[in-house]
Formats: structure tokens, C-alpha cells, sequence
């Protein structure tokens, strides 16, 4: 059974961040990125998605003002692609942003510039979700990885 949970316990966080993103080598890496990311989720909205008491993902929320939230990492284990975590996910990170007053939510992800087959997926999950592109940002990240930067509006 699909539950979707807020998570407070930064050691809970930290363990979830490890566990998920480094089973998914595609699209978390390098270690060393995977401990900041740990280590940063500690003090964010933290969302984790369950399958009886198996985690099997999590978003992270980075709050920028009192308008804004950026989904700041997002993971789900490959095995449960296409199930609804993802979506289901959302919906909590949504009603999360309504109660709290947020207008925005915004993710940034690899451009199709960069032509990656896995992040092909996961632009078409946001668009699916209704978020927008907004701009893409060459240098963001490095000139192989160009950001895709990517809004929700939370009516």
C-alpha cells in the first residue's frame, strides 16, 4: 500500500536521501553530491513515499521566499517507474504548498540539449504534472548539463 509521508527527523531524512539516491546511479551522482544533498535535505520539506514499510521515494523542497518552493531533489526507485509514486508524491508536496501559502513550484532538471535518454522521462513526468518551461540556463550546472528551469502554478 502507496503512503506518502512528511518526514521531520533529519537522521530519517539523511538515511532516505542515501538509501534512494544512491540506488539510482542514472540520475544522482557523484558520491561525494549525494552526502551535500544528505546533508542539505536535513533542513528542508522532506516528503517520502512508502510501499508498506519499504521507502521508495522522496522529494526534497528547498523554500526560496514566501511565494516559492523548489523541488529540489526528487527520487523514486526505478523499480516502482510509472507506478503513481511520483505522481502521488506531488499531490502531497501540493496540498503542502497550499497550506503553507506557496504560489509557485519550480524544479530544475537536464535539458534535452543534452540528449539523455532517462531525463527524457523525467521532463515528460513534469510536463505530465503540469509544470512549464520557463528558460534554459547553459552554464547553470556545467556546458555539458544545461538546466531546464521549470514552474507549477498552485491555484
Amino acid at each position: 500500500m502507496l503512503a506518502v509521508k512528511e518526514i521531520v527527523d533529519k537522521d530519517l531524512k539523511t538515511s532516505i536521501t542515501f538509501e534512494i539516491m544512491n540506488s539510482l546511479p542514472t540520475w544522482f551522482s557523484p558520491p561525494e553530491h549525494i552526502v551535500e544533498k544528505s546533508i542539505e535535505h536535513r533542513e528542508m520539506p522532506f516528503f517520502a513515499a512508502f510501499d508498506e514499510s519499504k521507502v521508495i521515494g522522496f522529494i526534497a523542497l528547498k523554500v526560496h521566499n514566501e511565494y516559492t518552493v523548489d523541488m529540489y531533489n526528487l527520487g523514486v526507485l526505478e523499480e516502482y517507474h510509472r507506478q503513481g509514486v511520483g505522481n502521488t508524491m506531488l499531490t502531497a508536496v501540493e496540498s503542502y504548498c497550499k497550506e503553507n501559502g506557496f504560489k509557485f513550484i519550480t524544479v530544475k532538471t537536464l535539458d534535452s540539449s543534452a540528449q539523455y535518454e532517462p531525463y527524457e522521462r523525467t521532463r515528460a513526468f513534469y510536463c505530465k504534472n503540469g509544470f512549464y518551461p520557463l528558460e534554459v540556463f547553459p552554464l547553470f550546472w556545467n556546458e555539458e548539463n544545461p538546466c531546464l528551469f521549470l514552474v507549477k502554478y498552485i491555484d
